[in-house]
């Protein structure tokens, strides 16, 4: 098993949206903000953006690939 970077909460928090920034396979990146269990939308960078620097964020995860040198994460509002 591999060096876990982050300690998971071992207490459940409630959240209204996830957003996340993942890179496709082309390497290109793609922006969605998710409400659990009824949508998934894509976004724009900006929104992605402006969401980050101005929300209460709950939490940050990092998602690790291993074939992509890509910073990809979601966070929770």
């Amino acid at each position: 098993m591999g060096n876990l970077r982050f300690v998971p909460s071992p207490i459940p928090f409630r959240y209204n949206f996830v957003y996340s920034a993942t890179a496709n396979q082309s390497g290109r990146m793609q922006y969605h903000k998710i409400k659990p269990g009824q949508s998934k939308e894509r976004i724009s960078r900006t929104e992605f953006i402006d969401v980050f620097n101005n929300a209460n964020i709950l939490a940050v995860r990092p998602l690790q690939a291993t074939s992509s040198p890509v910073f990809q994460l979601e966070f929770y509002i």
